[in-house]
């Protein structure tokens, strides 16, 4: 590690910092004693002091040029926000007890998004912890932590952090963070953190005071692009290189999920991408297991999830948004935005078989031809949901789908995710239908930012043509208002939904042809005329017959299977599931004529021994 401060255990500690453009840079430490101590300057810009008695607890600013004084932009920890001083902490005072944690298989991950801010009242690392037990009993064995890098203020998403190597003070800090995945590997459950590296929030972000991290060749959503191939870009790509290390290190994370790498907008020749993609691989192999990269795009660009060899950058997997929407847009109708693309079974279909379903074809909503080609990309490569925080928290509403589809479409969109042959990712409360709403929140101080924030939201709606009204993102009542409620999950249809949740992913466990990420062994029919969708998935003896309905209606349909018997082993319109009663009945064969009754599916399990095709 280059950058930031180095504890070394005691008193002993290096603090080094990028400021290439600056003549002067002093060291300005605050607590336990008031000193200002100059710094020196190494060829590529690093300004660094060594001292032998700082003990954590400490806190600092660095004076730039005898004119302004700002927080470490590598700290470890912003005690007082991202406003206030760094400050000293000794990573490796943590005690692990995770030493026999060999991570876990991508290809096994079902994986469970969640917020910490809203997650519980608390709010904190340790209330995540307490609630461990209960998504491991509904089988979940992986937890996805939307960003927690330190923000300003104490309600954000995490979209807006300033300090990527400094963990959210609210949250419970370092230690809390180091807490909570030492408790999940203690429990089997691996840990995905979501970073951003394509843009810093407004409020708080002094990398400019530093030198240049951002270039103003290239626009963003958020302004000028972060720095990743232009006039000192080296020093820029190796500050978030050292984040991504930081964070497997010293946090014994086992992915790492980067945000809209969309926007890291890079046409080197070695793309920061790959170059990240390199150093992981490298630190895998020192730390004894696999660690992984996800991606979340809207390129639809193989290239990112291509191994280096094959001319890719080499990222494990990504998030399948094309996947999301093909299925949101069956079950709900809405044809607004993106969704402009979607709404035939057919795009379901492409998505079940390939990944993506644009991958060169012309897209209405982009006007113009969108995608390549991800047919021989494997299945673990893609990572599939019905609800995720953006896809959620962007409506204007902030509606989930329980408020949106009926509890027959909430069933539905569950087994189209759970019994598909990709990895699939829950969004926090959805497995008992959550139906509070999950809204964009924030606290920034800078009024002109918040009404700057609040337009900008508005604006982004305008293309679905919502009926709702935003929700003020500024206000407190907002993010409370996000909050899930943990009480809600086993009552009522919330409890038949979680059951039923339990269930699916018992089964995803349990049997073979369900258990492995696969697209080669597996056939997809589809009738956009009835709506129903059947596909078939086997892995040596074990076969299974997924049949879906995605019509208003109960429909009729044939069904094409291998010979012998087929015997279902769930069906979602069951009576126990609170569904409005079967139709199928317990054993199917092929040519059968079928009566299902509307937004249902069913499951059944050849009886044959041998696959046959």
């Amino acid at each position: 590690m280059q950058i930031g401060p180095h504890y070394r255990a005691r008193g002993g500690c290096t603090f080094r910092v990028w400021a290439p453009l600056r003549n002067k840079v002093d060291l300005r430490i605050l607590l336990p004693e008031e000193r200002v101590l100059p710094m020196e300057k190494d060829a590529r810009g690093y300004w660094w002091i060594s001292l032998e008695d700082v003990l954590p607890g400490t806190t600092y600013r660095y004076r730039l040029d005898d004119k302004l004084e700002r927080p470490d932009p590598a700290s470890r920890f912003q005690p007082d926000g991202v406003h206030g001083p760094s400050g000293i902490i000794d990573p490796a005072a943590f005690r692990w007890d995770d030493g026999n944690w060999r991570g876990l298989p991508l290809e096994e991950m079902i994986i469970y998004e969640l917020h910490v801010g809203t997650f519980s009242p608390e709010g904190t690392f340790d209330a995540v912890s307490s609630r461990l037990d209960d998504l491991k009993d509904l089988g979940i064995n992986t937890i996805e932590f939307m960003p927690v890098a330190q923000f300003p203020g104490e309600r954000n998403w995490g979209y807006d952090g300033t300090y990527p190597f400094a963990i959210q003070n609210s949250y419970g800090g370092p230690e809390g963070l180091q807490r909570t995945v030492n408790e999940c590997h203690a429990k089997g459950l691996a840990v995905i953190l979501d970073v951003v590296y394509n843009h810093l929030g407004p409020e708080g972000n002094y990398l400019r005071d530093f030198g240049p991290y951002f270039t103003s060749k290239y626009k963003t959503p958020w302004g000028d692009a972060v720095n990743f191939d232009d006039a000192f870009s080296d020093e820029v790509r190796l500050f978030f290189i050292e984040n991504a290390l930081h964070l497997f290190c010293d946090y014994h994370v086992d992915a790492l999920r980067i945000d809209a790498v969309h926007g890291i907008v890079d046409t080197s020749a070695m793309p920061f991408l790959q170059e990240l993609a390199e150093k992981v691989d490298a630190i895998s192999s020192l730390c004894g297991r696999r660690l992984y990269l996800i991606a979340e795009s809207d390129l639809n660009d193989v290239r990112i999830i291509k191994p280096q060899k094959l001319g890719g950058f080499g990222i494990d997997a990504q998030w399948c948004d094309d996947y999301h929407h093909a299925v949101h847009a069956l079950i709900t109708n809405e044809r607004q935005g993106y969704y402009d693309d979607f709404g035939e079974l057919s795009h379901l279909a492409k998505a079940l078989r390939e990944g993506y379903v644009y991958s060169g074809q012309y897209s209405s909503f982009r006007r113009k031809r969108h995608g390549n080609s991800s047919l021989e990309r494997p299945a673990h490569q893609f990572i599939v949901f019905s609800q995720n925080h953006d896809q959620v928290g962007n409506r204007a509403g902030g509606e989930r789908l329980s408020s949106i589809v009926s509890f027959e479409s909430l069933k539905l969109s569950a087994g189209i995710i759970l019994l598909s042959p990709y990895i699939p990712l829950l969004f926090m409360g959805e497995e008992y239908g959550e139906d509070s709403p999950f809204l964009y929140f924030i606290s920034h101080s800078d009024p002109s930012l918040i009404e700057s924030i609040r337009e900008g939201r508005k604006e982004e709606f305008r293309e679905f043509m919502w009926d709702a009204k935003p929700y003020d993102p500024q206000e407190k009542e907002t993010f409370l208002r996000s909050r899930v409620h943990w009480g809600k999950r086993t009552s009522g249809k919330h409890g038949i939904l979680l059951a039923f949740y339990r269930q699916l992913i018992g089964l995803r466990k349990e049997l073979p042809a369900l258990a492995t990420p696969d697209k080669e062994s597996l056939d997809v029919e589809e009738n956009d005329y009835t709506k129903i969708l059947s596909m078939r998935r086997w892995k040596n003896s074990c076969q299974i017959f997924l049949l879906l309905n995605f019509s208003k209606s109960q429909q009729e349909t044939a069904v094409s299977l291998p010979e012998g018997l087929w015997v279902k082993i769930l069906d979602s319109a069951d009576e126990r599931w609170s569904g409005p009663g079967a139709m199928l009945p317990p054993i199917i064969k092929t040519g059968d004529e079928l009566t299902m009754p509307k937004e249902s599916f069913a499951l059944f399990r050849s009886t044959e021994t041998e696959r046959g095709k």
